[in-house]
């Protein structure tokens, strides 16, 4: 399997070199040179499968001759172990029709653990006998930070740049991140937004003395290793729920558009998908590019969903590129230079096919997370509510089953749910004493020359 970029100027890398990039040269992403396929007949031999030796099968043909398949098996089993429920991502339902998809149960408490507990393990496989040491820049709007750093934290050979928007995310997303002390992690609260951060961790790839100097690599979705991996979870739930015979719809709250896009690759892999229902808060850019074809920013407005309060989708451009047929470098050009892109007819099209989309207003969040609990005492957070309001609401057939992701632990937004539900949840106890304990962290503006100034201060130079 060959990777090559959205852009179409970068160079074709394999598995192992692509995973420690991130982000292509040119400033596209890398996506495969083709999707693989599986048969009904495979698809239904998934069902009895653990979800590791699920991982094993659905993500075998993505990393090509980089890994053996019993490495492969190995690095799931390890990845695995340390989520909390026996099942990784258990299904729980909520009426007839709809189902939750816990994807909470990691040790950090968000579905990002579910690829970033294997892309920490894949970044350690792949540097054995390397001189040169990676340095891991990171942009995050709430969860990815805590799950990459805890994914890496110590680890020989890495040190981790995470920024996140100062005062932007919840209490107990900052603490995850910024009370982990080991010496390999640095965090950085920026002033500004996480679409801020996220350019500025662009710009770092893009920029061609400081690259050279450092060997960069990511953990957002713009890496593709990560995105894989989340593709696991659509078949583990389908096959779980009839499929492939049965088609399964999923509602999944977004604002980069990388969970989204896993359920895009498995459809493309030959798994039955309904429905993406793509549902956003007021930041609702998707929304409108699905619905209108509208792919132009605003001004990124706080909401109690934090983690999706985004005004550019990085993993857009993969879909963008895969309904075009091919490289969209001019297109995206265009978007960089003026905020404002018209998506094709194609694209439109193309998009329509399979996906619909949702914007989720403040008081619908709350009621979805009121009705959750009232009538099904599940306690959701608001990023799960605005997928299940979009859920419910989709006006699919009574008999599409609907799979809402639960991408974060009610716990992570107490005072959210709190404030819509009277119920205030609780850390689990596997999170200890993390109100206690110390915290670590520089405040820094949102400068390029601020922030490059502070990692090359910081990070290992290549040799």
């Amino acid at each position: 399997m060959r990777y090559h970029s959205t852009r179409g100027d970068a160079p074709v890398l394999g598995f192992r070199d692509v995973t420690l990039a991130g982000l292509a040269s040119d400033g596209g992403l890398y996506v495969p040179e083709r999707w693989p396929s599986f048969s009904t007949e495979q698809i239904a031999a998934m069902r009895g499968l653990s979800y590791a030796e699920t991982a094993v099968q659905v993500m075998l043909p993505f990393v090509g001759d980089d890994l053996t398949e019993a490495e492969l098996r190995a690095l799931c089993t390890q990845a695995y172990d340390r989520f909390a429920h026996a099942a990784v991502t258990p299904l729980v339902q909520l009426d007839a029709q709809n189902w939750l998809l816990e994807l909470f149960h990691g040790p950090t408490l968000a579905f990002k653990d579910v690829a970033l507990q294997l892309l920490g393990l894949l970044f350690e496989k792949f540097l054995v006998g390397s001189d040169a040491p990676l340095t891991i820049v990171g942009a995050t709007s709430g969860d990815t930070g805590s799950a990459a750093i805890d994914a890496v934290a110590g680890r020989h050979g890495v040190d981790i740049f995470m920024l996140h928007p100062k005062g932007r995310v919840s209490e107990v997303q900052r603490r995850q991140m910024t009370t982990v002390l080991a010496p390999n992690v640095h965090n950085i609260a920026i002033e500004g937004s996480f679409d801020d951060a996220q350019a500025l961790v662009k710009a770092m790839f893009n920029d061609a003395d400081f690259s050279g100097r450092f060997r960069l690599s990511a953990v957002n979705s713009i890496n593709w290793a990560r995105l894989m991996a989340q593709v696991v979870y659509y078949f583990y739930a389908a096959v779980r729920l009839g499929g492939p015979e049965r088609p399964v719809a999923f509602a999944v709250p977004t604002g980069n558009f990388g969970d989204v896009f896993a359920g895009y690759v498995a459809a493309k892999m030959g798994l039955p998908i309904a429905k993406l229902i793509v549902a956003t808060n007021v930041n609702d850019i998707l929304h409108r590019a699905l619905s209108s074809g509208d792919y132009s920013t605003g001004i990124v407005t706080p909401t109690a969903a934090p983690s999706m309060d985004i005004q550019v989708s990085s993993n857009f451009e993969r879909l963008l590129a895969d309904l075009a047929g091919g490289p969209i470098a001019e297109q995206m050009r265009g978007f960089e230079a003026s905020k404002a892109m018209r998506l094709t007819n194609a694209q439109q099209q193309g998009a329509a096919a399979l996906f619909v989309s949702d914007r989720v207003e403040p008081d619908d969040m709350n009621e979805a997370m009121r009705w959750a609990y009232a009538e099904t005492g599940e306690v959701i957070d608001p990023h799960s509510a605005i997928g299940l309001a979009a859920a419910r609401r989709a006006g699919l057939p009574a008999d599409v089953p609907i799979v809402t992701l639960a991408t974060a632990h009610p716990a992570k937004f107490a005072d959210a749910v709190e404030r819509a539900t009277g119920n205030r949840p609780h850390i689990p106890a596997r999170l200890g004493d993390l109100h206690e304990r110390q915290e670590r962290y520089d405040v820094l503006p949102a400068s390029f020359v601020a922030i490059v100034a502070y990692i090359a201060e910081r990070a290992k130079p290549r040799p």
